[in-house]
């Protein structure tokens, strides 16, 4: 989501509180202990994995891993929670009026166009072929729409997904209300970012500086996210909080002590013309950050299954029908009159949002091997509420996402044959050239594999003793499918960036071992991570490229012999233009 109009609940704020002890927490998961070697030079048996960087290419699949989709094996009836006694929403009349809820924002043009407006008027016909209509209330304020939500004046809501929740806590005291998500509408595409001076090459160069933003708003998160990504501490960043983003644009451009904001458009584009300032991300680089979803009551979504599949069919087919630009005028018409806008801002806005077709739908809920699907971004946003004590008690994903109906459509050609089309097409490229081409990155992730010496192993297993003189084989890093879903999970959010993965070495060895041999094996590590992402999780293996550094560049280099410290990957996000 990406409009002023979209203000998101107060959780926000709160994250600044612990979010350090979060980031700290996943470090030390991360990081093993790796044995030394005293006297061996640090040699390489290159025996699997060709040296290679950037070429694009990763080994041949292995048939006995998941290299594509894995889609979930249990039916949703089965684990979504019964709903008894009788409804307790607004009737739908002889009509059969659905009131859905709207906001002001791109990722709803679909519903708009599909509807003719914000209704009732057009006829829509439910999978028994009978008819309803859908009125569009319009409730920008979350807190507002989850009271109407709950009071069934409204039958349909909408969140983005790391909303859900927050909002599953407050609604599920009666089970009528609970939240049943049935379809992903968007992803913002663009519309939210962050400018900065031009003195700030990347996110870690925000630390210890002033950042204007709203508070508890698209913004907030997004910024979250890039720090913690960047390996900056909320806490290390002085910000400074506006009623709304359009104030905190306006403080930005006045106040040449602030050297970012985070904002959404128009302000990004307008801010970007000033010279001296320029945006350093925005969601048209991480795409797959910020998802719309909408959700019916738990006993509406009960009482009426065939109206719930009319609708993900209506939303599914318009989204389809606006790939014709005169449909989008006509979009976006519809949007200036339901909204209130002039109809060149509602344009203006479509480029926003990413409408998701069938087959992003399918991949975002059924998915399992999608490191940014619903499961995902739904535990996540979880995790942090829950360490700042927003939320008590966790409800599991399936007890709110059903994905019946995406998962029947699937039997029918015409949605079976879609693809999904927000996937950026990446060309090979070399990490020297992807790093030549730009002044800097936009953000740097460091993680810590414990690798066996001299190996490039991922999943190397060793002799670990369990008691009573006895060993058995275990991995050498217990810790290595979460650093691998940690970059996977990156990689997927920043899903229009360039992603290059450095690997290191200590340099215990140095003037003994050969210092070629060095490079090669911090090279085949940066592969071995490389491949484990494509294979296990269908990455686009031209997304990413390889370098390796041997024991060229220190972590620390004030403590250039720290070697636990030393043994690690980074992961480099770059703009997709980068080349």
């Amino acid at each position: 989501m990406s409009q002023g109009s979209k203000p998101k609940p107060a959780f926000y704020a709160a994250v600044l509180v612990v979010i350090v002890g979060l980031v700290g927490l996943a470090m030390w998961r991360c990081s093993g202990k790796k044995t030394e070697t005293a006297k061996k030079a640090d040699k390489i048996d290159i025996n699997d994995i060709k040296s290679q960087s950037g070429n694009g290419t990763a080994e041949s699949p292995d048939s006995s891993t998941v290299t594509t989709v894995k889609e979930y094996e249990f039916e949703p009836a089965a684990r979504l929670p019964e709903v008894p006694g009788t409804s307790d929403y607004k009737a739908l009349g002889a009509k059969r009026v659905v009131k859905f809820a709207i906001n002001v924002w791109a990722g709803w043009a679909p519903i708009i166009y599909a509807n003719g407006g914000k209704g009732p008027g057009k006829i829509w016909k439910d999978s028994k072929g009978n008819d309803f209509q859908v009125e569009l209330v319009l409730i920008d304020n979350p807190v507002n729409m989850g009271d109407t939500f709950a009071a069934g004046g409204v039958h349909i809501g909408w969140a983005t997904v790391d909303m859900l929740p927050l909002i599953v806590q407050r609604l599920n005291r009666d089970a009528r209300t609970m939240p049943r998500v049935f379809q992903q509408i968007d992803w913002s595409n663009g519309g939210d970012g962050i400018v900065v001076r031009d003195n700030i090459k990347n996110i870690a160069d925000l630390r210890g500086k002033k950042v204007v933003l709203a508070q508890n708003s698209p913004s907030h998160f997004f910024l979250l996210n890039a720090l913690l990504n960047g390996g900056v501490q909320p806490s290390e960043v002085k910000m400074d909080f506006t009623q709304d983003a359009f104030q905190a644009a306006a403080a930005f451009n006045a106040n040449k002590d602030y050297a970012a904001v985070v904002t959404w458009a128009p302000d990004i584009y307008n801010l970007e013309k000033v010279k001296g300032n320029r945006i350093l991300v925005s969601t048209g680089t991480a795409n797959k950050l910020i998802a719309d979803v909408w959700f019916a009551r738990a006993d509406f979504a009960r009482d009426n299954p065939e109206i719930i599949e009319g609708l993900v069919r209506g939303i599914l087919d318009s989204v389809t029908e606006l790939k014709d630009d005169n449909k989008k005028q006509e979009a976006a018409k519809l949007m200036a009159d339901v909204y209130g806008l002039p109809p060149a801002d509602t344009m203006g806005m479509l480029g926003d949002a990413h409408w998701t077709n069938y087959a992003e739908n399918r991949d975002f809920f059924l998915n399992q091997n999608n490191p940014a699907n619903f499961e995902r971004t739904y535990n996540t946003a979880y995790l942090l509420y829950k360490a700042i004590r927003v939320v008590d008690e966790k409800v599991p994903f399936d007890k709110i996402m059903d994905f019946s109906v995406i998962k029947k459509l699937g039997s029918e050609a015409k949605y079976a044959d879609q693809k999904n089309e927000y996937d950026y097409k990446f060309t090979p490229v070399a990490a020297d050239a992807i790093q030549q081409s730009v002044e800097s990155e936009i953000l740097t992730k460091t993680v810590v594999i414990s690798f066996f010496p001299n190996s490039f192993d991922l999943y190397k297993k060793v002799k670990k003793p369990v008691g009573d003189g006895k060993e058995v084989d275990a991995p050498y890093d217990p810790n290595v499918d979460f650093t691998i879903e940690e970059i996977a999970k990156l990689a997927a959010q920043y899903g229009a960036a360039r992603i290059v993965i450095e690997g290191h070495t200590d340099a215990s060895m140095r003037g003994i071992a050969d210092e070629r041999l060095v490079k090669d094996l911090s090279l085949n590590r940066a592969n071995a991570v490389k491949e484990a992402l494509v294979k296990k999780f269908n990455l686009d293996p031209n997304q990413f490229s390889v370098a390796g550094w041997g024991w060229d560049r220190p972590a620390d280099p004030s403590d250039p012999n720290n070697h636990a410290k030393n043994r690690r990957v980074e992961v480099k996000v770059y703009p997709a233009e980068a080349q």
